[in-house]
């Protein structure tokens, strides 16, 4: 296990270097100067078009747009929110905070053109279906010469999509806050046993969800997506109203850490940066791809809508969600008994609201980590359809419930790494297309925008 995690932790380490720095953010200012952050002014239309004042029932596509924003929030808000602020506070300190929320920012950029690309250049699968994701996108939309990029990114995608640290953060809650904490299990007890059972059952009732493909999976988003994220913004928000004082301190440290990286080992400014550019990236997988698939599902026929509600996620997602696990952990005193993960997002909690704020999070991290599965899976077997047919993808739908085993019995910071490596490769494909054909979203962009202007 030692080694693995050795290994795992190079090849992340190597995939998120600086370039991948230049292409993400640098990616997400060339679009924010591309579209001079005119989409930026119609947040509000895209609520309207999440509480469904558009009739687009009978446009192509699969879901509605609070349906296609749910899952691509299920997939988003989850362990990234809870777990990935915590592992970043404890990694690259609070600075790190500061280059989530620059991502994020950027990253609603990246995802208007990702996600409009995504409804625009639609591609059918094997079984003659419509499907959305950067794979259709570069398959129907660049020169045969660059379609590898296709399947570069959909063969990494199987990887990326397995639900490593979800089911791995979902099971050390379930073991550390519930059996541990009432004195059902030994602290210092073996953990294999424990986590490979809960696996096995995690598994069990994943996939009696997964198989029902992403009418089923939209369905359950949209029901417990806005519910559980109300709740754990709620909570977070008793936490610092009771702290208030303490608020300002938190924030000033955030925004002094960020350019002096006096809380990461070695005091690299380069180091806060890059992890804060890559927790907030798998936090709301702007640039990843990953949404664009979820988006690509959307029933419309106007693709500037759907880009519009992609906006959201980085919003909903970092802005506020990262935001106030950050401020409750800082404001807490940031505590680092030994706690990693999400452990440490509960005890922080536990700190200032008492028992009840342990149990809020290990209510919300079941629900988040369930749905985070449900939207992966969907992500991973589009990628499989995309490499071997509509038909097989089934078969990744049994190694996805089997791997959630596998994710119980690894060490958290393996189960980071491989997501980490294979959304940094990941964002090869999606953002080189997205900057290629970027000229076909501002255009689209002008003439849906301006027609609408006319309307209101």
């Amino acid at each position: 296990m030692d080694a693995l995690e050795q290994l795992s932790t190079t090849i992340a380490n190597y995939a998120w270097g600086p370039w991948l720095l230049v292409l993400l953010i640098g990616g997400g200012l060339y679009f924010l100067a591309r579209s001079r952050f005119t989409p930026y002014r119609y947040l509000s239309h895209a609520l309207a078009l999440v509480a469904g004042r558009y009739d687009e029932s009978t446009d192509p596509g699969h879901v509605p747009h609070r349906q296609a924003l749910a899952t691509a929030l299920a997939g988003t808000i989850g362990m990234g929110n809870i777990a990935g602020v915590a592992i970043a506070l404890q990694i690259a300190g609070p600075g790190a905070i500061f280059w989530m929320w620059l991502t994020a920012v950027v990253g609603m950029a990246t995802k208007f053109f990702t996600c409009t690309l995504a409804v625009m250049y639609r591609g059918k699968d094997s079984q003659g279906v419509l499907q959305g994701g950067p794979m259709y996108v570069i398959r129907e939309a660049l020169p045969a010469k660059f379609h590898f990029l296709a399947y570069v990114f959909a063969a990494v995608g199987m990887i990326g999509c397995l639900p490593a640290l979800q089911a791995n953060q979902l099971i050390q809650a379930i073991r550390e806050l519930v059996f541990v904490k009432n004195g059902l299990l030994e602290a210092s007890a073996d953990p294999f046993a424990f986590n490979l059972t809960t696996g096995i059952v995690v598994a069990t009732i994943a996939g009696l969800v997964i198989f029902g493909g992403i009418m089923r999976i939209a369905k359950i988003a949209a029901s417990i997506v806005p519910f559980m994220c109300g709740l754990y913004v709620v909570a977070a928000l008793m936490a610092i109203a009771i702290n208030i004082e303490s608020v300002p301190a938190a924030f000033a440290l955030i925004i002094t850490d960020a350019f002096t990286g006096e809380a990461v080992a070695g005091g690299s400014i380069l180091a806060v940066i890059l992890y804060g550019v890559r927790r907030g990236a798998y936090s709301n997988e702007a640039g990843m791809g990953t949404e664009s698939m979820a988006h690509g599902a959307a029933k419309t026929k106007e693709p500037v809508r759907e880009g519009l509600v992609a906006m959201l996620g980085p919003f909903v997602d970092t802005l506020i969600v990262c935001t106030m696990t950050a401020l409750v952990i800082l404001v807490a005193g940031n505590p680092q008994d030994g706690s990693e993960g999400v452990t440490m997002t509960a005890e922080a909690f536990g700190m200032l609201l008492g028992p009840l704020g342990e149990w809020v999070v290990f209510i919300v991290v079941v629900c988040f980590a369930a749905t985070t599965i449900f939207s992966y899976s969907f992500y991973g077997s589009q990628c499989t359809s995309f490499l071997f047919g509509a038909h097989n993808a089934h078969w990744y739908r049994w190694l996805f419930v089997s791997f959630i085993c596998v994710a119980g019995v690894i060490s958290m910071n393996t189960a980071v790494n491989i997501i980490d490596a294979s959304f940094a490769i990941m964002a090869i494909p999606t953002m080189v297309s997205a900057i290629w054909l970027a000229p076909r979203v501002t255009e689209a962009a002008n003439i849906y925008l301006s027609k609408l202007r006319t309307e209101t």
